[in-house]
């Protein structure tokens, strides 16, 4: 694979390599310097990548591991998730304030859900992944993933509930 090729190869990822550094190490410079790792880690391999089934599966799975070996690295217990690509400027200021409001209310849930459960919505929920690139991405079992993105949204919906009160009198 020479240099034009792999910039093909990682022009359909680098986006959702650097969405899922953001989301994990929560900072804009520490997650371009993550994707910017993986690319030479990736560059390293560039030869061995066409033995892989699915390459990209496999282009996500080293950041998102890069990424965690970097939180284990700082000793950084405080994931979030967080969505800050979230602007509409047709939205009144009040909308805006509210949407911003329930952002930072499922960001703050979010936190609360273990780093597999945070992963998962990532990949899912946000990313957009199909069930076949999340198992080949985490190494998890399709009934696994299933059942614990369930469990993982159920969390979510009760804490909302909770905090908006809703279904009490």
């Amino acid at each position: 694979m020479n240099q034009n090729e792999f910039l093909i190869f990682i022009e359909p990822i680098k986006d959702k390599m650097y969405r899922l550094s953001l989301r994990l190490l929560v900072s804009k410079e520490a997650a371009k310097d993550a994707v910017q790792e993986v690319f030479v880690k990736l560059w390293n391999k560039k030869d061995k990548l066409k033995d892989y089934d699915n390459p990209h599966a496999f282009a996500i799975t080293v950041t998102k591991n890069h990424c965690l070996d970097q939180l284990k690295l700082k000793n950084n217990n405080n994931l979030s998730i967080v969505h800050n690509n979230y602007e509409d400027e047709s939205k009144s200021v009040q909308k805006h304030l509210e949407a911003k409001n329930e952002l930072e209310l499922v960001a703050e849930i979010l936190k609360g859900l273990s780093q597999q459960e945070q992963t998962l919505i990532q990949l899912k929920d946000v990313e957009q992944l199909e069930y076949d690139e999340i198992i080949a991405i985490t190494g998890m079992k399709p009934t696994a993933i299933r059942v614990a993105l369930s469990r993982a949204r159920k969390k979510i919906r009760k804490e909302i509930l909770k905090k908006h009160h809703y279904g009490t009198v």
